[in-house]
């Protein structure tokens, strides 16, 4: 069956096969950040993938950057969470939390007035989607030095709690425009402080954060996820491949669980540049298919495979790649809708092969 379906290590799990399921956001959470009974089904519907990663979960409320997103900050976000976890364990399945502050990919309406904060005061590109529906963004206020070490020490605790809730690990999200890679890229980082100006000031506030996330709950339980060159939510960097030679390098004697780096139209295949500068399991995503993922796996270009819209339209996406069928189509107007509706309702293979 290819080595998709061998079992492999990633920190201290091991993992019964190689199909790792994106992080996608539903906003399907209610206004309070709590997810719902339709978030539990959603997620162990999909528990044959042989690591889930939830959507982006707000450490605390400042973090907040969507409409109907979840959080891990209240006794009722966790006591919510605890439902997800033991339903994916009880299907068999390892299931990590990322954890995602967007920084200035927010508004005020999301965050109870406040106005959103990033490492400088450079207002983004775009719209916010609140309650009101897509608004422009706001200039964002720059962040305090002892504002940062706050900021690091809710990762560090948003960790421990998503352990308390019962997940298996933590992933940082370093990637899509949020405030990791916004203190990580140039365009987004202007500080000429200890966070900012070369690539190793730049890159502090991303490993400080994994640090204190690793001191919580250990370091085989913490990720990391980037995607160079994306350059999504008004990103820029003078130098990415510097930039990410550089981050990765510092990871490597973190002992992190794993490196997930997540390819979108890159123009260079920082696979190749990166995957020897880590030492832990490096998971690649972008884009794949069943018979891409087999070829980076054969190589050694990857120890795992990250699958987004294949699983969110194909809960039982492990098994039609076992058997060669058919996959459904993800519908793209659902993907944010509150509801069952483009969530729960995606036919498993046994459903259609009876139909």
């Amino acid at each position: 069956m290819g080595q998709l379906f061998t079992s492999v290590s990633i920190g201290r799990h091991t993992l019964a096969n190689r199909l790792v399921m994106a992080p996608m956001t539903r906003s399907r959470a209610d206004d309070e950040g709590i997810p719902g009974d339709l978030v539990a089904q959603y997620y162990a519907q999909r528990a044959g993938a042989g690591l889930i990663i939830t959507e982006g979960v707000f450490p605390v409320a400042m973090g907040k950057g969507y409409v109907r997103t979840p959080g891990i900050e209240t006794d009722a976000q966790i006591a919510a969470w605890k439902k997800v976890t033991e339903a994916v364990h009880a299907k068999g399945g390892r299931i990590f939390m990322q954890l995602m502050h967007c920084g200035r990919i927010s508004h005020p309406s999301l965050i109870n007035g406040a106005t959103p904060v990033a490492p400088s005061a450079i207002k983004p590109e775009g719209q916010a989607w609140t309650p009101e529906g897509q608004v422009d963004y706001v200039t964002p206020r720059e962040l305090g030095l002892a504002e940062i070490t706050g900021i690091v020490n809710d990762y560090g605790q948003a960790a421990r709690r998503a352990i308390a809730a019962g997940f298996d690990g933590v992933e940082l999200h370093a990637a899509s425009g949020y405030l990791p890679e916004q203190f990580l890229s140039s365009g987004s980082n202007q500080r000429q402080d200890p966070y900012g100006g070369s690539v190793a000031g730049r890159a502090r506030f991303a490993l400080e954060a994994l640090a204190a996330m690793a001191a919580q709950v250990g370091a085989d339980r913490v990720g990391i996820k980037i995607s160079p060159e994306m350059n999504f939510n008004s990103i820029t960097d003078a130098a990415p491949q510097e930039t990410y030679t550089y981050m990765v390098e510092q990871l490597r004697d973190m002992n992190l669980a794993y490196l997930h780096v997540a390819l979108f139209g890159a123009g260079v295949d920082y696979h190749a540049l990166l995957r020897p500068r880590f030492n832990g399991a490096y998971l690649a995503g972008g884009g794949l298919d069943q018979a891409t993922a087999e070829a980076m796996l054969a190589d050694g270009r990857a120890d795992a495979a990250v699958f987004g819209g294949a699983f969110l339209a194909n809960p039982d996406l492990p098994v039609r790649f076992r058997q060669g069928a058919p996959l459904n189509t993800p519908d793209k107007n659902t993907f944010y809708s509150p509801g069952a509706q483009g969530y729960i309702d995606y036919p498993f293979l046994s459903a259609t092969s009876a139909g």
